[in-house]
């Protein structure tokens, strides 16, 4: 098996997955451009060319969702991972899509909107893209954000989980979010969110994915 790994991205919630699981894996890392994005070089791994992606038995799998999916599918025998009853299977499949796509457009689009002064936008058009992207974030992006954050938060003063009361693949792939959406709030906000990342960031798997990956650093910015 094969995790090809961006360093400080989604691939983060893969390798967290893997150390869980415990089975063997190598890592290939790759450095963002300057530009910030993924380097040329994942498009021979995959068409998109982006991160994650998972070689396995002959298998190249994209998307953070569906390598989850794969992984518990395939190697999680015990089903720690996913859970049984219906209430919190329902819990379990939305939050495995929800942080795709609900949540993480709003975020990219928060870093993108906060960014419109700073290349690689044109010095020419940096003034009046920070006015544009204030603007928008004012009317509509911000108030946007709110309501998935305080979402997020409802559903962690419920449970200890995201699907309940166990650590499943919802939570492996709401950790990039939750650590994007926490960058960008007063200490002092959403303490079950908080006190949910304190408890992942306890897991010896997310520190060893930590260790051998590069640390999970997002900025308030972006």
């Amino acid at each position: 098996m094969k995790l090809h790994h961006l360093t400080n991205s989604r691939s983060h919630r893969i390798l967290w997955m893997l150390e869980e699981l415990g089975v063997p894996y190598e890592l290939v890392c790759y450095q963002r451009e300057s530009t910030l994005l993924a380097p040329e070089a994942l498009k021979r791994i995959h068409p998109l060319g982006s991160s994650p992606v998972l070689e396995d038995n002959g298998l190249v799998l994209a998307e953070s969702g569906a390598i989850l999916e794969y992984l518990q599918e395939t190697y999680d025998a015990q089903n720690q991972f996913k859970p049984t009853t219906p209430q919190a299977k329902a819990d379990y499949r939305f939050w495995l899509h929800y942080a795709e796509s609900s949540l993480m457009p709003l975020m990219v689009m928060k870093t993108v909107f906060g960014n419109l002064d700073r290349p690689p936008v044109p010095e020419m058009f940096r003034k009046i893209g920070a006015m544009f992207g204030e603007a928008v974030q004012k009317t509509w992006l911000n108030r946007r954000i709110d309501t998935h954050v305080n979402f997020v938060e409802q559903q962690l003063a419920a449970h200890e989980w995201f699907a309940g009361d166990t650590l499943s693949c919802a939570d492996f792939q709401m950790s990039f979010p939750v650590v994007a959406m926490l960058a960008r709030r007063a200490p002092e906000e959403l303490p079950h969110a908080r006190r949910w990342l304190s408890t992942v960031e306890s897991r010896p798997a997310w520190q060893k994915a930590i260790e051998v990956g590069g640390p999970l650093i997002l900025s308030a910015g972006g």
